[in-house]
């Protein structure tokens, strides 16, 4: 509902028509019943017209699927329940379109909305900043840019995308992506990378911004280990759909990073090397698996 807010106290664009689209994917807590109180009162809020589809499939890339088949015309601005938009949000996005009316997929800044009751490792910069990063956050500068797959592939929560390319290279792969709790993620790379693939250009604008949530107990090590590993095996698998032999770069890296780990008498370097066997792992299990 923080989002749904978020959307509501954006700057609103002239000529342009908004509607929010919630798919609820096997919810079972009062998510609908929150949906409903709103589709019920934003009438006498002037608030943005909202529909909502429930998808009992747990999975994202169900969820988004759903989504596509009930949008049939005009973009769509992927925005996570975790984030809020920017004030200028709505009014950038529709600026971009007017400058770039032929460009059917564009991204933004995804920023992490810190509140200060962060840990301090958390904003390291340096040899032992960790990485996947603790908060998601794709920021590539104040300066627009066409990005490319040598680039970083922006996730799906800041992307904005014309229908007709769902109808020209397909939609999500339903064998990635989050489904219920698990971290598995890169639904959206795989749609990215095929959309270049297929010859699009990918524009980043970085005047559309959206923040992320930042979830202290997503901050425990446990649940970083777990995020680095899933993340990096499943962007893996979005780069190599096809079974492969891993590198055998990546076997020295895992023992070099796991005996620096064990040699470590600083908690910085111990995160750090820890993080980086588990990232190096699931980047080993992502060459081992397929998707289709």
């Amino acid at each position: 509902m923080k989002t749904i807010a978020s959307l509501n106290s954006a700057l609103r664009p002239e000529n342009c028509e908004l509607s929010i689209l919630v798919i609820a994917n096997a919810c079972r807590d009062d998510s609908v019943r929150q949906l409903k109180d709103y589709i019920a009162q934003e009438q006498n809020t002037c608030a943005i017209t909202l529909q909502y589809r429930e998808e009992p499939r747990p999975g994202k890339s169900f969820a988004l699927n759903l989504a596509l088949k009930k949008v049939n015309d005009g973009y769509i601005c992927f925005v996570d329940d975790d984030h809020r938009v920017d004030f200028y949000y709505l009014s950038a996005i529709a600026e971009f379109i007017t400058k770039h009316p032929a460009c059917p997929i564009f991204c933004g800044r995804i920023l992490p909305d810190w509140t200060g009751e962060e840990p301090s490792w958390v904003h390291l910069r340096g040899q032992f900043r960790i990485y996947p990063l603790p908060v998601p956050h794709f920021d590539l500068g104040t300066d627009p840019m066409v990005l490319d797959e040598h680039h970083s592939i922006p996730g799906g929560g800041n992307l904005v995308v014309h229908t007709r390319l769902f109808e020209r290279i397909g939609r999500f792969n339903t064998e990635l992506g989050p489904k219920g709790h698990n971290l598995l993620g890169s639904e959206d790379s795989d749609f990215v990378l095929r959309a270049l693939s297929a010859g699009e250009v990918l524009r980043y604008e970085p005047s559309i911004i959206q923040y992320h949530y930042v979830d202290l107990e997503r901050l425990k090590m446990l649940y970083l280990l777990q995020k680095s590993f899933q993340r990096t095996r499943s962007i893996t698998l979005a780069r190599n759909p096809t079974f492969a032999q891993p590198p055998r770069y990546l076997w020295r890296k895992l023992f070099e990073y796991f005996f620096l780990g064990l040699t470590s008498f600083s908690r910085t370097k111990l995160r750090f090397y820890l993080m980086r066997v588990a990232s190096i792992t699931g980047e080993i299990a992502g060459h081992w698996g397929h998707t289709r």
